[in-house]
Parts: structure tokens; sequence; C-alpha cells
């Protein structure tokens, strides 16, 4: 993704589990004692609105310029950009501001958060929206149209796409005398070749795992559950759907800790596996599009491949990210739905991807001259693109953030050798579904 650096644009793709219990059932149980207004809306005058962008640095820029060239052609609407704090926040705030009455038009929810914050009714369902808007609705990338999706209706707009592949340190593999992987690959080889790249000795691990517990633990190893013919619930919301299968997915885990080929990470956000890899002391690195400035800018000369399966399939995870509507009466919302049908057309998307970070939201957006030249001087971008057309969302359930507790902690048990698969899985499958029995 050229010069920009993701960490000073983006808010954390690495994040802890979002907002957290306490914050969720506050969200749930809040009393909101505001009602939808017309506050921000002068007679004869622009129609304000409030917007919480959530990002940092580079992507702040990113999207105030966007905001400022909107306003120039769209004189009836002003934007105030100055509210709101970092994404990885959002969650707290936007609960706060919903329980005191007083919240924004638009706030950037992450896609993990969204089915609980729109159990609020405050929340503008937008499905004729985005049915009607210029780019069909069909055309964004499915795991787009989904993760804005509950129950069946569209509760926000997508606003960053992103999914998982793996990268390769190409000079670590030479040394080991190993041929970089191709897609196809499985995950019995992904094991195979984190072992065969493992020097204990010089400081080189094979690969590495997030191991604080917390949402980035767990996301990686939804595709291994998914290509099993596992889900993360079942049909009828009331069970884990992965009880079957995640055994044989944490035996990968299992097996990277015992062939001790993987930096368990144990701080937050999985910044230091990071740092392992782009310091040369790593070969390979489950991660997304967003890591690739700074590998590039590290002088990683580096190697992209799809994740390896266990069936020839090939499937990855995105973890979309949203611009969800509060309802602040119908001027502010008729003015907020235009902004975001403005943004995410492709002529503006295609400056959001290239300036803060996101993949296009669809495929109209993928075939502008400035995405593919985009793509062209980036090593490995078109890899994580293709990605989408087989990738996969977590589901907008609002039992997800217990059902991810519950793994993760599974998952740590076995990077640190403190449980087999089987009995770090039946104690996280009585938790998850233990909660997710509990009326909502």
């Amino acid at each position: 993704m050229g010069a920009v650096h993701p960490n000073a644009s983006l808010p954390s793709r690495r994040g802890v589990l979002r907002g957290g219990a306490l914050a969720l059932a506050a969200l749930a149980g809040a009393s909101l004692s505001g009602c939808a207004s017309d506050a921000g809306v002068d007679a004869g005058g622009p129609v304000t609105i409030e917007l919480w962008h959530g990002q940092a640095d580079t992507g702040r820029k990113a999207i105030e310029r966007l905001v400022k060239d909107f306003e120039r052609t769209h004189p009836g609407i002003r934007i105030d950009t100055s509210g709101g704090v970092i994404a990885d926040a959002m969650l707290q705030k936007v609960t706060a501001a919903l329980a005191a009455g007083s919240y924004p038009d638009i706030a950037y929810i992450f896609g993990s958060d969204l089915a609980n914050v729109a159990r609020s009714p405050q929340v503008v369902d937008l499905t004729d929206l985005v049915n009607s808007g210029p780019t069909p609705w069909t055309d964004y990338w499915a795991p787009a149209r989904e993760a804005v999706t509950v129950k069946g209706r569209v509760k926000a707009v997508p606003a960053l796409l992103d999914s998982l592949a793996v990268v390769c340190n190409k000079k670590l593999f030479r040394a080991a005398g190993v041929p970089l992987p191709k897609a196809g690959w499985t995950w019995q080889e992904f094991t195979d070749t984190a072992k065969r790249l493992t020097n204990a000795g010089g400081g080189i691990f094979g690969t590495g795992w997030p191991g604080a517990g917390d949402e980035d633990t767990v996301w990686r190893l939804w595709p291994l559950i998914w290509d099993l013919g596992g889900d993360v619930v079942t049909a009828d919301g009331r069970e884990v759907g992965f009880a079957a299968t995640g055994e044989r997915a944490l035996g990968v885990v299992q097996t990277l800790a015992h062939d001790k080929s993987v930096y368990i990470d144990p701080k937050p956000a999985g910044e230091q596996m990071y740092q392992v890899f782009l310091s040369g002391r790593m070969a390979m690195v489950v991660t997304g599009p967003w890591e690739l400035p700074d590998i590039a800018d590290a002088k990683i000369d580096y190697h992209v491949v799809p994740l390896p399966s266990f069936s020839g399939r090939p499937i990855t995870i995105s973890g979309p990210d949203t611009w969800t509507v509060f309802d602040n009466g119908e001027a502010r919302v008729r003015a907020a739905g235009t902004f975001l049908t403005w943004l995410t057309q492709p002529e503006q998307d295609v400056r959001w991807d290239v300036d803060a970070g996101s993949l296009p939201l669809s495929k109209r957006t993928e075939n502008l001259p400035a995405w593919r030249e985009k793509t062209a001087g980036t090593e490995g971008l078109a890899v994580f693109t293709k990605t989408l057309e087989t990738a996969r969302v977590r589901p907008n359930h609002p039992g997800y953030p217990q059902i991810s507790s519950a793994l993760a902690q599974a998952i740590v048990a076995v990077l640190l050798g403190k449980s087999t698969p089987a009995e770090a899985l039946r104690d996280c499958v009585g938790k998850a579904n233990t909660a997710l029995r509990i009326p909502r």
C-alpha cells in the first residue's frame, strides 16, 4: 500500500476484543434518553452532521480531504469531524453517547461490534439507501455486504475492507533452502515449513501467533474452522458451530507450539510479532494488506501467498469495518446518507483505499486505473484483493464477543502447552454455549 504507514493511518486492525462484555452490556441496557431531533439544522442554512471517523494521522488527513471535497460539491451539508475518538475506543464512546442521548450522525464501528450496536433503536436502517445507490449493491464485495447486514437488514455502510494472507521473508527461505509456498498449499505444509525455517540458535522463528487472548488471537483460526465445515454459530444461533471441527483446527496451533516454530506474542495487538518479522527474524506471518507498507519500509524482500487450507479450496477471512448512522432527525439522516453514498462511490473509494489502506469496496473500484496502478506498484497487493472472492466474515451475532473470548482462552492454552486441543475445545464450547443461551 505504497508509503502509507498503517499503524499511523488506520485504527488498529489487530486490536483487543473490542469493547468487552461491560461495554456491550451497557449498550444493550442503556436508557436511551435521546430522541430524534433536527438539532444542527438551521432554517435556510446548511445541515450540519457530526462524523466520528476514528482515524489518526494519515487516515485522518485522508478522510478530512474527502470531507472538504464533499462540502465543495454539496454546499447544503457541512460535516463536523472534530469529535469522537480513535476507532479502538469507539464502542465505549458510542455506548456512552447513546446512553446520554447525545450521539453523532455517523461513527466508525468495527464490524465485530455492529450486531450489538445495531440493537439500539437509534441506528438507522440503510437497506433502501444502499439498494438505490448509483453503484449496484451486488457490485460490492460479498464480505463488505455481509459485514453490514444484521438479520437481513443493512445496518451500516462498509468503511474498510481487508483480508488475511501469508507474507514470507524470501531471504530466510533462500538461506534455509526451502522453496516458497504457492497457492493451494496445505496447513500441513505450513507447519512443516515453519519447522524447517526455525533456527533457535539464530533466533529465527518459522511464524508467529498473537497470544494475548484478544480478537487478534481468534480471527486467524476462523478460516481453518470454516474450511473444515464448521462455523462460528449454528443456524439457530444457540450453540457454537465448531464443536466437531475446532479440535483439528487447534491441532495446527498445537503443532506449531510443539515444534517451537511459533513466536507467541504476549501483548495485545500483535505488535511484537510484527516487529520480529520486520527485523528479519520470522519467516512467515499471517497478516493483512495493512502491513505491506511497514514491510516495504523495512526493506524485506517478501512474497505473498494465500492462506493454506485442509481441503484445497481457497478461503480466508475479511474483517470489514463500518460507517454506522444514528438518528438525529430526518434532515440529518438524509444528509448522512448523501455523504456516505458519495464517499463509497468508486471515484472517492479509490482515493480512500490508496491513501488510508483499504482494499476496494467494489469491483468497480478495483477496475479503476488508480487502483490498478497501486496494485502494480505494490508487491503482493493483488493477492489480498483476489482473496476477497472467497473471503468470509464473522457473523453479526450479539453473542460473538462471548464466543471469541472463550475461543481466545482455548487458543492461548494450546499455544502455551497448558491444554490439549480436545481439553481446550471442550472448555471453550461449554463457556460459549452457556453465554449464547442467555436471552438477548
